[in-house]
């Protein structure tokens, strides 16, 4: 196991004096030093119970009375601890730790009617010189040198501080526990569980499922080959109009073509032939009957006059004087 600035460690049991049916007020938690000697064959010291004293009497947060030890024992795996009683003061008594008491309902009448005779410390100590830091909590017990022993075990296991870049990682500070450790990856758990829920399931007003992204582009592909196709007919039925009535020379229709293609080129051409001269003559095609033969135009008559030839010669069947 990597090493630590500081380790918790449980003490062998101490008895509670149920005065009158009652639970003390005060308790012992740690008895005179400067050395102590655990049931296990463990040492710490306590130079200075006093400061210990002071350091938990400034602190804001309060250690606790379990039974069994539940905090350090079943708190990591997610099983319930809950609290028998809280510390409300620490005091050093000619060298000794007591620690003033207040109860819970279920921690009074366990004391009280002695269904636990015993307390076990939990503390936090210096691993290199074993001088005991802080009061951690304690527990109800009944059996201390055996559930010590068992309890012990368990510590070397979970209890001991993890690797400092890993605290670092996880946003702890150097004291933190294993089971603080366990609360923080179960945090950066649930953070990840939420992530993944967001990426399987997106937002629905910032993202759309690739069928129906795929179908709204045909559909918009359709309706503009469809725009397309009504515009060309448009464009070719104005241009056809226009040579019809001789306004556009056939030669020109490509030009009026590609400018009728243009942004709002038909619209522009529709404005210019409504009021557009006629420059060429009609074909006259729709004018003729089935079987009618073609003639020459008025023009092609005046040529063959100034050429002295006769247009029925030149053109056969047509217009005469």
């Amino acid at each position: 196991m990597i090493g630590m600035a500081r380790r918790s460690s449980t003490l062998q049991g101490i008895a509670l004096n149920a005065q009158d049916g009652t639970a003390p007020d005060w308790v012992q938690l740690i008895p005179a030093g400067p050395r102590i000697l655990g049931r296990d064959g463990r040492r710490w010291k306590l130079s200075d119970p006093a400061a210990v004293a002071a350091a938990f009497n400034a602190s804001i947060q309060k250690p606790h009375i379990d039974i069994e030890h539940s905090t350090q024992i079943r708190a990591p795996k997610g099983e319930p601890a809950p609290a028998v009683g809280w510390f409300e003061e620490i005091e050093s008594r000619d060298g000794s730790i007591w620690g003033r008491m207040d109860w819970t309902e279920e921690g009074r009448v366990a004391v009280a009617s002695r269904a636990y005779r015993y307390l076990s410390p939990a503390f936090r100590h210096d691993p290199r010189s074993g001088e005991v830091l802080a009061i951690v909590s304690a527990g109800l017990t009944n059996n201390p040198n055996l559930d010590m022993a068992a309890l012990n075990a368990a510590e070397q296991e979970t209890d001991e501080m993890l690797d400092p870049a890993l605290l670092e990682a996880l946003g702890l500070n150097a004291n933190a526990s294993a089971a603080d450790a366990v609360v923080a990856i179960g945090k950066l758990k649930d953070t990840r569980d939420t992530a993944l829920n967001a990426a399987k399931m997106p937002d629905p007003d910032k993202f759309v499922p690739r069928a129906d992204h795929d179908l709204a582009l045909n559909r918009i592909a359709g309706f503009e080959t469809a725009e397309k196709t009504r515009r060309d007919e448009a464009i070719n039925s104005a241009l056809d109009a226009a040579v019809a009535a001789g306004k556009v020379a056939p030669a020109s229709r490509e030009y009026h073509l590609a400018a009728c293609r243009s942004d709002g080129g038909l619209e522009r051409f529709q404005a210019a032939m409504a009021t557009a001269p006629v420059i060429a003559a009609g074909s006259g095609i729709d004018a003729r009957k089935p079987g009618d033969a073609a003639g020459p135009t008025d023009e092609q008559v005046a040529v063959c006059r100034a050429m002295n030839m006769d247009p029925a010669v030149v053109f056969g069947a047509g217009k005469k004087e």
